[in-house]
């Protein structure tokens, strides 16, 4: 008698197959949204997919029967609410995001009447994509990134402009600013595999010479206006690893280093892989 008492218990308190987590706890616009899903009974042959809105994301084994995807942020979005679907594991589950606004400092440039920009080749644009389009599977880095030069910060992710006079709502810089010396050295912040050299001979005119580093799981990382290029496409570098050094080579008005950091295909702010850094 005591075993089917002890029945309806049991069924009343079903272990939950899908947690999810989502860090950072209270994300601002330009903040990557880390999403960890744990699953009971892994190994479907699957792994779980996070969607929001209209994109899906994947999720990659971090650890047994531990998932984790990430969900870019850009100042170009905005603020409010997020949903995100979890699936795994033939479950769904719906969790609700609430990503704060955050102001970014905004520039106002007047060019001259009648001056002509620089145009990216079609070559150059077909790379870059290319490059930050790259979703693989390994996880090369380890721990928070490292500053990739030693100047001081001189453009913040994220900064607006107006341009003679007009807003230009498609616009954010998409990276940070070092105000490195000419020829000072350039490092890898994180371990990875260089997926792209781009050289100003090969069309590379708004870029210049530029080095992408792809740090796995949709994370990567690109480096513009290079002086000098130290590694070649298909080397694998680590963390503090000179890639090459600062230049003005490109659409640059004076020697800096220009690093962007890319998630799933969106320019995300860096600084937070930096401290206290992103896993």
């Amino acid at each position: 008698m005591g075993m089917f008492a002890a029945l309806p218990v049991a069924l009343a308190l079903p272990v939950d197959a899908l947690q999810v987590k989502v860090t950072p706890s209270k994300p601002d616009l330009g903040d990557t949204l880390s999403v960890i899903i744990n699953l009971e009974n892994a190994g479907n042959g699957s792994n779980p997919t996070v969607t929001n809105g209209e994109k899906t994301y994947p999720a990659f084994e971090i650890a047994p029967n531990q998932y984790r995807a990430f969900v870019p942020t850009t100042p170009l979005e905005r603020a409010g609410n997020r949903t995100l679907r979890v699936s795994g594991d033939g479950q769904e589950e719906s969790l609700s995001v609430q990503v704060s606004d955050r102001t970014f400092p905004v520039q106002r440039i007047n060019l001259p009447s009648g001056k002509a920009g620089v145009d990216a080749t079609e070559y150059e644009l077909k790379r870059v994509a290319a490059f930050k389009a790259l979703i693989t599977p390994e996880k090369y880095w380890n721990g928070a990134f490292v500053k990739p030069n030693g100047g001081r910060v001189s453009t913040i992710y994220g900064v607006r402009r107006y341009y003679n006079g007009k807003f230009a709502k498609d616009y954010y810089h998409r990276g940070v600013d070092y105000a490195g010396a000419e020829g000072s050295p350039v490092v890898a912040p994180a371990a990875g595999r260089v997926a792209l050299v781009g050289r100003v001979s090969q069309g590379f005119r708004i870029h210049g010479n530029v080095v992408g580093i792809d740090h796995g799981q949709g994370v990567t990382s690109i480096f513009m206006h290079l002086s000098r290029i130290n590694v070649k496409e298909g080397d694998m570098v680590q963390a503090g690893q000179v890639i090459g050094a600062v230049g003005s080579t490109g659409a640059a008005t004076g020697p800096h280093l220009h690093w962007g950091l890319y998630v799933n295909g969106q320019s995300v702010d860096p600084t937070p892989w930096r401290t206290p850094g992103v896993e």
